[in-house]
């Protein structure tokens, strides 16, 4: 083989494996079990595309081939255990039946990578279990990316990843997508992981990095993967949210890595087809009249995307969609947004009402965000000594590094003023 066409083999794997790597391992975890021999199967799989396709050409169906390759190979590994282990014989010989054909079509497993996912975001797994499997097994992130992304030591990533496959086997969480009686809370879980996903990635909650592109690009493949396979009108409203908030990631950021908020950002960076396709789906979700909180944020973010000036939103339509959201899902802090969003419309004085009212219940006293908001809600009152408090209370909650210094920059500029 010539180099060029070497290279161009090359090219096509990688192609493939980015493509199909993750729906390939969601058929072989459920043809297999298991997801160590899965992953085992997958990593074997492509090797011996490496060695065969150069010989034989590049099959119709690569995906198909994949599979077929990676549980032959399982099964020839099984073969070699099962004379140690009578339950691995068993499973072996289950393994030898109706073997998947390396011709059959690319579509002849659809529903595989859905019970990855809602296997991985089952409600039996913790939290942050769920999170690092769905990007470990899901989105195909190392254990070191992950570990990185969330800025905890690769060793606690890896327990976790560990810990989850361990109770998956232990609990016997089936590898399925759930009974139609049980599809919308199980859905809602999954919504969430990805959602967490998204906003780590968007607004880091510690460190140097203010934005992960990496970890916000995953969520909304993974977004737009549920949508592709389960289209309920929630999952388009998250996906709705992502895009619409994703639009105006360039224009978040200076050039010196410093947070740039909302009212103060260039709206020519925004990216208009984002808003095109986030837009076009929250109406889509709105129509079927069966939507839910992502779906009404996702309202409220194309509204902001709608004013090509600051001074242009139109906040009585926001404050009217807070009062929805805050029907649909009651939690202090969209009591707080839409506190905001009051103080947009009537002046800051009403909103810092609201705001007081929410810190004199107990609630959000240690959120960081309605200290910098009541900060800047002072500010443009001119009450100075309070915005410095309610700034310096804020600083000491946050951890992000590009927070602080806005946080930092506004209280310096109180001084001056």
């Amino acid at each position: 083989m010539s180099d060029e066409a070497g290279e161009a083999l090359r090219r096509k794997l990688d192609e493939v494996y980015r493509a199909d790597s993750r729906r390939v391992l969601a058929t072989l975890i459920r043809l297999l079990g298991d997801f160590e021999l899965a992953e085992e199967a997958l990593a074997e799989a492509f090797i011996a595309a490496a060695q065969r396709w150069p010989r034989e050409g590049v099959p119709a169906s690569p995906r198909a081939w994949l599979v077929s390759a990676g549980r032959f190979r399982a099964i020839d590994r099984l073969r070699q255990r099962a004379r140690f282990d009578e339950r691995v014989a068993d499973l072996t010989a289950r393994l030898d039946v109706a073997t998947p054909s390396p011709d059959g079509g690319d579509d002849e497993w659809p529903d595989d990578p859905l019970r990855l996912i809602f296997t991985c975001c089952h409600p039996e797994l913790p939290p942050d279990a769920q999170i690092a499997l769905t990007l470990r097994e899901v989105c195909g992130l190392t254990t070191e990316e992950i570990a990185h992304a969330f800025l905890v030591g690769a060793s606690t990533i890896a327990q976790r990843i560990v810990r989850a496959k361990a109770r998956i086997r232990e609990a016997r969480i089936p590898y399925e997508v759930p009974p139609l009686e049980d599809l919308q809370d199980r859905l809602d879980t999954v919504l969430r992981v990805i959602y967490l996903v998204f906003n780590e990635g968007y607004l880091a909650s510690s460190g140097p990095a203010l934005l992960r592109a990496d970890l916000s690009s995953e969520a909304l493949r993974l977004g737009r993967f549920l949508v592709e396979l389960l289209p309920e009108p929630e999952a388009l409203g998250l996906l709705a949210l992502m895009l619409l908030t994703e639009a105006r990631r360039e224009a978040r950021m200076s050039s010196d890595g410093d947070l740039i908020l909302l009212e103060d950002q260039d709206r020519a960076k925004w990216n208009a087809a984002f808003i095109a396709e986030g837009s076009a789906l929250a109406e889509r979700a709105l129509r079927s009249r069966r939507f839910g909180p992502y779906t009404l944020q996702a309202a409220i973010a194309a509204v902001h995307s709608e004013a090509r000036e600051a001074g242009r939103t139109d906040w009585p339509q926001i404050v009217g969609l807070y009062d929805v959201l805050l029907r649909a899902e009651p939690s202090p802090v969209v009591e707080l947004n839409r506190a905001l969003a009051v103080a947009m419309r009537d002046g800051p004085e009403a909103g810092l009402a609201l705001v007081d009212g929410l810190l004199a219940r107990g609630a959000l006293t240690d959120y960081r965000l309605v200290h910098s908001a009541r900060a800047d809600l002072y500010r443009r009152l001119g009450r100075s000594a309070e915005a410095r408090a309610s700034y310096e209370r804020a600083l000491a909650l946050t951890r992000q590094d590009a927070e602080r210094r806005l946080l930092q920059r506004r209280m310096d500029a109180l001084g001056r003023g």
